[in-house]
């Protein structure tokens, strides 16, 4: 069964560069500017992963009533999914969802 540990802290997205704010109602895990991740944790919020690879979105799937980006790390190739944030730029999740 998979934990889930609480993290939601700023950070310096690795992909743009842009300062990421706290998410506040949950767990902040991806840009909401370039939608990246990074591939930090086994279970959400143990920061366990030795891979520290870059999670490139590559796409979007329904998920209940609202949608999770699908990842895929640039350094290990193991796809892994988040589920989006209010303040994720629509833009780039409709070019996203076009694959």
């Amino acid at each position: 069964m998979k934990r889930f540990n609480m993290i939601d802290e700023e950070f310096i997205c690795e992909h743009c560069g842009k300062e990421v704010k706290k998410l506040e109602y949950s767990a902040r895990d991806h840009c909401p500017y370039c939608l990246y991740s990074k591939h930090v944790d086994i279970n959400p919020g143990d920061r366990t992963n030795t891979c520290k690879g870059l999670l490139k979105p590559i796409g979007i799937e329904k998920f209940k009533d609202t949608y999770k980006i699908v990842y895929k790390c640039e350094k290990c190739k193991m796809e892994h999914k988040n589920i989006m944030a209010i303040d994720d730029n629509y833009d780039v999740i409709l070019e996203i969802s076009k694959n």
